[in-house]
């Protein structure tokens, strides 16, 4: 995949010189696509997803769908043809196709934030390089590595969380490590493949910034969101954020903003942080996308977060969102359509989660609910955070959701 150096920029403008709509391409077919597709298409513009799957959520919505690879140079040459910028929507996406694009159309983000948000030592490395503190961590990728870190005094690390560099998502590729004389074996657990070694840190809270930068370098921000993990996958989002004071958030989002700016971002950044008991704030890991955690702004703010990713890509006016309802936001995976011992998927009860006042329920269309995998969201809007808690609390007992 060769093709000129030069990127080519963002120019503000949402139609093409003979008038007629922009079509905005995004990489990458699952629900992030689609709400984005959505999104682009409120402000008329044609959209074009490219995604092997047949039966991607954003391909079934959007103007075309290119079945392809990523890396098919042919498909992107068409992407490159159909479209006047193009984004993604995973961070997996090979970065290599972001850069091909990115000489012939206008791409946000670039190719270099996409490379750094996929490898977790580059990520961890970028905090400390434009001053944001991170979870104290060790990079893991040789029986060097290994030696030194079974051979140091101490077990400052410890007990510690394993993650391999790349391609680990909700949980996936990481393995708990309690003391220094298991790590070995959580090393050959994942294959010894390189990996990054973090500090567990005692938790007061787990928070989420999503900032959107564009090409002029303006920052906009979504409200400080409060998350919920159970076994690594976000469960339950809350915003206004609970147990973060006003001086941390605020924190909080100059962090994200800094990220931002010193990665030349355009588009769509979240940033996850990690509130320690004793106030400490540190970066935990980034993604270069819309976030699950921002989805309640579609119901919450006046501008969500896909409304943003969509201005700052065609180059039109970043203002900053506000929010006109307290939510609470319930991830729902495809684990409650295997309630109980049930030999076929059962379709949860929506009627009752929807006779609920102030729900609103986002299918993704996926046809398959697997265990584990992201079917939907429930957002839940009120006139005040405890109307919006308790309600929600209604709504996952329905659905059989443990209480938070």
């Amino acid at each position: 995949m060769q093709g000129s150096l030069e990127p080519v920029m963002l120019q503000p403008s949402a139609l093409r010189p003979d008038g007629q709509p922009m079509t905005l391409g995004v990489l990458g077919g699952g629900q992030l696509g689609r709400m984005f597709v959505h999104a682009a298409q409120t402000l008329g513009f044609r959209t074009a997803v490219l995604d092997p799957d047949p039966d991607s959520p954003a391909g079934r919505v959007s103007h075309l769908h290119l079945q392809a690879a990523y890396t098919d140079e042919a498909a992107l040459a068409e992407m490159a043809q159909a479209c006047d910028a193009v984004t993604t929507e995973f961070e997996n996406v090979p970065a290599q196709a972001l850069r091909w694009l990115g000489v012939r159309r206008p791409v946000a983000p670039s190719a270099d934030a996409v490379a750094t948000c996929q490898h977790r030592a580059l990520e961890k490395a970028h905090f400390t390089a434009c001053g944001v503190p991170c979870v104290p961590y060790a990079r893991l990728e040789s029986a060097a590595d290994l030696e030194d870190l079974l051979g140091k005094d101490g077990d400052a690390l410890f007990p510690a969380i394993l993650k391999t560099s790349t391609l680990g998502y909700d949980g996936k590729g990481q393995v708990s490590v309690a003391r220094r004389a298991d790590l070995a074996a959580a090393w050959a657990s994942l294959r010894e493949v390189p990996c990054l070694l973090e500090k567990r840190v005692a938790l007061a809270a787990e928070l989420s910034v999503v900032v959107a930068r564009d090409a002029a370098g303006r920052v906009v921000h979504l409200p400080v969101q409060q998350n919920l993990h159970r076994d690594g996958i976000l469960a339950v989002t809350v915003v206004p954020a609970p147990d973060v004071p006003a001086d941390v958030a605020t924190q909080a989002v100059q962090r994200a903003s800094t990220v931002a700016e010193s990665l030349g971002y355009v588009g769509v950044l979240c940033v996850e942080f990690f509130l320690l008991e004793d106030g400490t704030l540190l970066a935990n890991e980034m993604a270069p996308r819309p976030h699950n955690s921002g989805h309640c702004s579609i119901d919450a703010c006046d501008l969500s977060q896909f409304d943003l990713q969509v201005r700052a890509m065609a180059g039109l006016p970043l203002v900053m969102p506000r929010q006109h309802s307290p939510t609470v936001m319930l991830n729902l995976l495809g684990d409650l359509w295997w309630a109980g011992d049930a030999a076929l998927p059962v379709t949860p009860p929506w009627s009752e989660v929807l006779a609920l006042p102030g729900t609103h329920l986002h299918l993704y269309g996926k046809t398959e609910p697997r265990r584990g995998r992201k079917m939907g969201h429930l957002t839940v809007t009120a006139a005040t955070p405890a109307q919006a808690r308790a309600v929600a609390l209604q709504a996952a007992a329905v659905l059989g959701l443990p209480a938070f």
